[in-house]
């Protein structure tokens, strides 16, 4: 059996977690025991283990692409590498590091230390978060996805990062009406069911995170 070993609320776990669930591909989770690890890490059928999320998106993509996640067309493919990489960097930076690392534990973030949240951190994270995701609602709008008309890395990205944000309510969806219609259209998939049965122990999730229709 595929095992993907990961942290409950890491984006780059999530993201995993979804780009296997879009192949079709079945895969037991195993916790990490050191969440500073390089995670994710994934182990294939014939064992052999690939590290960190790049490499593990350009195996599978090689490997199963009956169900790609890159787009054909020149245009698209870059528009959605690019925001896949702002996605696993910038707003990371910016928005999920401010948040999700300070409010979330260690052992499931992979954040390198474990204090009280600074609310100064988190605030300015929630300023960049509706700045982002203000930009991002006209692609949606336009596009039907973020980098064209088919769902593509960087919708599984930016989903990813809004899952972890979504699990501690901090998500501001009734002022993104475009962002809340394009994020319902992903949660739906059956690539997403797993990550919407996640619980962290001690930290339950805000009362809407499973719910398809919020």
């Amino acid at each position: 059996m595929r095992r993907l070993v990961h942290i409950t609320l890491s984006p780059a776990c999530r993201t995993a977690r979804l780009v296997l669930g879009e192949k079709r591909l079945a895969c037991d989770l195993v916790q990490a025991d050191d969440p500073l690890a390089h995670l994710p890490m994934f182990v294939d059928l014939d064992g052999r283990m690939i590290a960190g999320l790049w490499a593990i998106i350009d195996h599978l993509e090689g490997a199963h692409p009956e169900h790609p996640l890159v787009p054909d067309d020149a245009v698209e493919r870059a528009e959605a590498l690019r925001l896949f990489d702002w996605a696993m960097t910038t707003f990371h930076e910016l928005v999920t590091k401010r948040i999700v690392f300070e409010k979330g534990t260690q052992s499931q973030t992979g954040a390198a230390s474990r204090r009280a949240p600074n609310m100064e951190t988190v605030r300015m994270g929630r300023d960049a978060l509706r700045a982002s995701l203000a930009e991002l609602a006209s692609l949606a709008e336009a596009r039907g996805f973020l980098a064209g008309r088919e769902i593509s890395l960087a919708d599984l990205g930016l989903a990813a990062h809004l899952s972890a944000l979504d699990y501690f309510g901090e998500v501001p969806w009734a002022e993104i009406p475009a962002i809340t219609e394009w994020y319902t259209r992903l949660k739906s998939r059956p690539s997403f069911r797993p990550l919407l049965s996640d619980r962290v122990p001690g930290q339950p999730p805000a009362l809407h995170y499973a719910e398809l229709d919020f």
